[in-house]
């Protein structure tokens, strides 16, 4: 198991490098990025729930269970905003029928 400061580090890590993707992504990109960004959500869900299953005490089960939470919240309110997004891209041609 990772402990202490190299947790940490790794942490740090990953919101540096993830910021600096997303920023330097166009903004005719988005919605293609979060459609697949909705996909690495699930892995993040299968994984908390793994580290939710593997957890010894009180606390770690209640981590566990926060860390599903919001990885499932992640992932359906992506899929919500993935599907508003799809929308405004749709022919209003047939909305006068």
């Amino acid at each position: 198991m990772i402990e202490g400061f190299t947790a940490l580090d790794i942490f740090m890590l990953a919101a540096f490098t993830g910021y600096e993707v997303i920023a330097r992504v166009p903004v005719i990109l988005h919605t293609p990025l979060m459609s697949g960004s909705n996909f690495v959500h699930g892995i993040v869900l299968v994984g908390a729930m793994v580290a939710m299953g593997s957890a010894d005490t009180d606390m770690e089960r209640f981590i566990g269970f926060l860390g599903v939470m919001l990885a499932a919240g992640n992932a359906v309110g992506g899929y919500v905003v993935t599907e508003r997004m799809l929308e405004m891209f749709k022919s209003s041609k047939g909305a006068g029928k």
